[in-house]
């Protein structure tokens, strides 16, 4: 815990170190010397040498890199790529994952996480029994013949743990790493079962289908029957909020607490280090130099400050360094900060993420918060949903198209409708414009879609596994059309 009170009482200090240090490192690499990293001083020459970048404007030294090339954008040799599923015209983005991502970023993220739960509290038995987490896989890439792997985040971390964590894992590599997502869920329920498991770690969507097995498998109502010891779950990857009341059920127990974990292929940036909050701080020693870009009406000015220049409830859009070569790099993820000392913050959604059709502005926060209090009015609960703008013909009125996946059905999905329009007008005061008189949007139109729906779509792509998730919003029509054909064919 040490490292965290040094980044807590001297923000500025420790990133202008590691600022430093990733000049230093990076100033023989190819990209380094095409900027002349050598004379690069302060940070106000690295914001104005140095262009913000994107996956498609480091691709091409990506790719250079996985086919064996070394020094390209990192000192030294990269053999592991994080397969991340994104954003760009790609159907999947190869992430860089040096050494020095590996230990000073993933692995103090987990060490932190650990640190945290035991500081909070006290009186933890963690370490009397295993955490349960939910990976991926990866393969091996022949390219030019040069050896490179590529795969999830979670399966490059597990594959090369220390071995102080390898102790704690439930699972077998031979099935943690396994690729076919429906065999490994199933042989994975079967080995737990009968494991002292005391904590948790995934995606949210996914590990609910897991508990869901095991509890199918075991004959047990709730996990408490299956792992009395459970204290933990850990979680990131999407939103916790559309999920929270499912996990609450399946539990049924006030003795298992939930730490949300800010981590992705690109980086270790956030932990849920408060019980009575669910603010994220940022962890700001972990080998990354972080940068902001103020997001206006536009969507995005692109004028990138430094953390000492950040304010309070402004949407920024993260850019961040890293010890595995991503320099100025735009993560396309939004967020909120809610305390400058330290540095806590709250996700809000993604750059590309949102509906802005008729210009409301509407983020994943404001649909997750919305969502949020109209199950708690209705008493419904929600599994998967999505959305995107639904154009008039003859330029008459638009709305928002939902298609929602529920666990518990509201028992009248108008009402349902109206309470969810409120709870927007209330969170969005540009949706509530657009929503006045229904002169420019309708009230929501909103589908019940059949069980399963989404994960028959996510299976039909290929699409199975933690680092694939359902998109949320969206301001054109591809995905909400696909699931709206599929639902309809019953």
């Amino acid at each position: 815990m040490h490292q965290i009170e040094l980044f807590m009482k001297y923000p500025h200090d420790v990133q202008e170190e590691w600022f430093k240090i990733l000049i230093s490192s990076g100033k023989d690499t190819e990209w380094g010397r095409k900027f002349d990293y050598s004379s690069i001083d302060n940070y106000r020459q690295f914001n104005q040498r140095v262009p913000i970048q994107d996956y498609e404007t480091l691709k091409p030294f990506i790719e250079r890199a996985r086919m064996g090339e070394q020094n390209i954008l990192w000192p030294g040799e990269i053999k592991w790529f994080a397969k991340s599923s994104g954003t760009t015209s790609d159907k999947s983005k190869f992430i860089p994952v040096s050494e020095e991502a590996l230990e000073e970023c993933h692995y103090n993220g987990g060490r932190d996480m650990l640190a945290i739960h035991c500081t909070n509290h006290p009186d933890t038995k963690l370490f009397t029994g295993k955490n349960l987490g939910l990976t991926g896989s990866y393969k091996v890439d022949h390219l030019n013949e040069y050896d490179s792997y590529s795969g999830d985040l979670s399966a490059i971390v597990v594959q090369n743990l220390p071995l102080w964590a390898e102790f704690f894992c439930s699972t077998d590599l031979s099935i943690a790493l396994m690729s076919e997502w429906e065999e490994k869920l199933e042989k994975i329920a079967r080995a737990t079962m009968q494991e002292n498991i005391t904590s948790l770690a995934g995606v949210p969507s996914w590990l609910l289908v897991l508990l869901k097995r095991i509890l199918d498998l075991s004959g047990k109502k709730i996990i408490g029957e299956v792992w009395p010891n459970l204290e933990v779950f850990f979680h990131g990857g999407v939103n916790f909020l559309p999920y929270k009341e499912q996990f609450k059920t399946i539990f049924h127990s006030d003795k298992v607490c939930y730490t949300e974990l800010y981590n992705a292929s690109e980086g270790f940036f956030g932990i849920q280090d408060q019980a009575e909050s669910d603010d994220l701080l940022l962890m700001l020693d972990y080998g990354i130099y972080y940068e902001f870009i103020k997001m206006d009406q536009s969507g995005e000015n692109n004028q990138a400050i430094p953390l000492s220049e950040v304010e309070l409830n402004k949407n920024y859009a993260i850019v961040i360094t890293t010890n595995a070569g991503l320099w100025r790099y735009k993560l396309g993820d939004t967020i909120k900060f809610t305390s400058l000392q330290p540095f806590r913050f709250r996700i809000t959604g993604r750059t590309k993420h949102f509906i802005n059709a008729f210009g409301e502005e509407l983020i994943i926060d404001n649909a997750d918060n919305g969502l949020k209090i109209a199950c708690e009015k209705m008493g419904s609960l929600i599994k998967e949903y999505t959305a995107a703008p639904y154009y008039m013909s003859n330029l008459a009125t638009g709305a928002h198209e939902w298609l929602i996946e529920f666990e518990k059905d509201p028992e009248d999905i108008g009402y349902f409708a109206e309470v969810f329009d409120n709870a927007l007008k209330s969170l969005n005061s540009d949706y509530e414009a657009k929503r006045y008189n229904n002169l420019i949007l309708k009230l929501p139109l909103i589908h019940i879609a059949r069980k399963n729906l989404f994960y028959d779509w996510m299976k039909s792509r290929d699409k199975l596994g933690a680092q694939n998730k359902v998109p949320r919003l969206s301001n054109n029509r591809v995905y909400l059309d696909e699931l709206l054909k599929l639902n309809n064919a019953g």
